[in-house]
């Protein structure tokens, strides 16, 4: 498993206030003029200043400590103060955290990592704050749309899944196979859907079962959805959730084989694992905080893949057969080529909608993909 540093839960204000409870704090005493008479209120004399929030914990075993990892790298960087929030809901908390780390520490650029935190909340702010770079993970910015201080970056991990797809498909038994996802969001379907054409490319058989919690962290409906699946006869199981750590100990103990998602899982379920996709942000946020203190400007649409870095994949676990290690190796090389599809004629929805005509394919850079609204065929479960 990738080490994991052990993280102080630190906040510029005193461990008995929120971030959020603070600039309110402040605001009751006059505004941020009044920011400098508060205990810890104090902004970056020199340098860069750098926030992350988190919409939950950072040693979650998935997204969150994902991006913790990658904060981690930055604050390494000479010359970089890190602030940081974990537990941040996307509502107008957020606004609240990232006005703080501005007012308080003098944040002038902040990765607000959650789907959710995009709209309203960042384009909300954007235009109050004109000398600060916000940079969000996993949103479609807009040059007609969007303010130019706002960023949007995101890896292709979908081929990730593809290759948990490969894996799963060598090692089911059932030929089912099943998804925990969090919500039916472009990012998500597209994982699902990978995942199973990855499966189906070992054999065309193969279906891939879904249950969406409706949430990112859900501990009790991951633990129940996981059962369902096992119950329903799938043996092999992967999610899109934040923290992965139930759904992978819960199939585990049900004696299905599971693949990994966001960070690496391994040491969860040592015999049961198979891969992982996981992302590897802190080449992506100290690429970006290095070009932010060069004086140069990060692009507004960043993405990136195995190839570039941005993602990778966590180590083969024992259940994968020599089969399934060269199928996942060869395609493992030829997506870090480029100009390998996921998406591709002839294909339909599990609808019967045509999404892809015969000798039609879709890159991974395909802007297309990140609208993504169906489920492919032979994934069983709804959008809706």
């Amino acid at each position: 498993m990738t080490e994991f540093p052990a993280f102080p839960r630190r906040l510029a204000a005193p461990a008995t206030l929120s971030r959020r409870n603070l600039l309110r704090g402040a605001a009751a005493l006059g505004g941020v003029a009044a920011l400098s008479a508060l205990p810890g209120a104090a902004r970056a004399q020199s340098g860069l200043t750098v926030g992350f929030i988190y919409v939950g914990p950072r040693d979650d075993f998935g997204y969150n400590q994902s991006h913790a990892a990658g904060a981690a790298a930055v604050k390494a960087m000479e010359g970089v103060t890190v602030v940081e929030e974990e537990n941040v809901p996307e509502t107008q908390d957020v606004q609240k955290s990232m006005e703080s780390m501005i007012n308080l520490d003098g944040a002038t650029l902040i990765f607000p990592t959650s789907f959710g935190y995009f709209d309203p909340h960042i384009l909300a702010l954007a235009p109050k704050y004109t000398d600060v770079r916000f940079q969000h993970c996993g949103g479609l910015w807009a040059a007609d749309k969007h303010p130019a201080n706002v960023g949007s970056y995101f890896g292709y991990i979908g081929m990730g899944q593809y290759l948990n797809g490969i894996a799963a498909g060598h090692a089911s038994v059932t030929k089912k196979i099943g998804f925990v996802a969090a919500k039916p969001i472009p990012q998500v379907l597209l994982n699902i859907n990978s995942f199973l054409l990855g499966a189906r490319s070992v054999d065309p058989a193969i279906t891939c079962q879904v249950i969406f919690t409706g949430e990112w962290s859900l501990a009790v409906k991951e633990a129940e959805a996981t059962n369902a699946l096992v119950d329903a006869g799938c043996d092999v199981i992967t999610c899109h959730v934040d923290g992965p750590k139930v759904v992978v100990e819960t199939a585990a103990g049900r004696g299905a084989f599971v693949c990994g998602y966001h960070a690496d899982q391994t040491a969860l379920a040592p015999e049961k694992y198979l891969t992982g996709a996981e992302w590897n942000w802190a080449k992506v946020y100290t690429d970006m905080v290095t070009a932010t203190m060069a004086g140069e400007a990060i692009p507004n649409f960043v993405r990136g893949g195995l190839a570039e870095g941005f993602i990778k994949m966590s180590p083969l676990g024992p259940a994968v057969p020599e089969a399934g290690r060269a199928q996942f190796e060869a395609v493992k090389a030829e997506i870090e080529k480029g100009g390998f599809s996921v998406i591709k004629g002839p294909l339909k929805d599990n609808q019967g909608n045509v999404v892809a005509a015969d000798g039609e394919a879709f890159l991974e850079t395909d802007p297309v993909l990140e609208g993504m609204g169906y489920l492919v065929e032979g994934v069983i479960g709804s959008t809706s």
